[in-house]
């Protein structure tokens, strides 16, 4: 991944406009109670993180949607690949998606604020 895509941005968790520094506080996934916690503002750039009160609601719909798309595969691979009987691929959706909980957690607000906020060269050489 090279910096300044999206991409990178999303997967990395960083800053979506310099793409310096964690938008969050622990970037262990296993640690659940802080896996949401996140700095105010980027250090590096200044960025406001939640642009405005409760911006990160819209990710919720991001979240359902990852979580659809995480449930059909999980059902798919189990009923189709592994021949499954339909209760143990419905057992295996909810395993899969308990599992990945806290990553579809993060990547839904990665996502969601990259739709908003573009790559910008001039704020990643810039330090505050």
């Amino acid at each position: 991944m090279r910096k300044g895509s999206k991409l990178n941005s999303i997967l990395t968790g960083s800053c979506p406009r310099c793409q310096n520094e964690s938008m969050y506080l622990d970037k262990n996934l296993v640690h659940l109670n802080s896996v949401l916690k996140m700095h105010e503002k980027c250090r590096n750039c200044g960025l406001r993180y939640q642009i405005e009160p409760s911006f990160f609601f819209g990710a919720m719909y991001v979240s359902y949607g990852l979580n659809v798309g995480v449930g059909i595969a999980a059902f798919i691979i189990s009923y189709l690949f592994f021949d499954s009987s339909i209760e143990t691929s419905f057992i295996a959706i909810i395993a899969v998606l308990i599992i990945l909980f806290p990553i579809l957690l993060r990547l839904s607000r990665n996502i969601y604020i990259n739709m908003f906020i573009s790559y910008d060269p001039k704020a990643a050489i810039k330090e505050i």
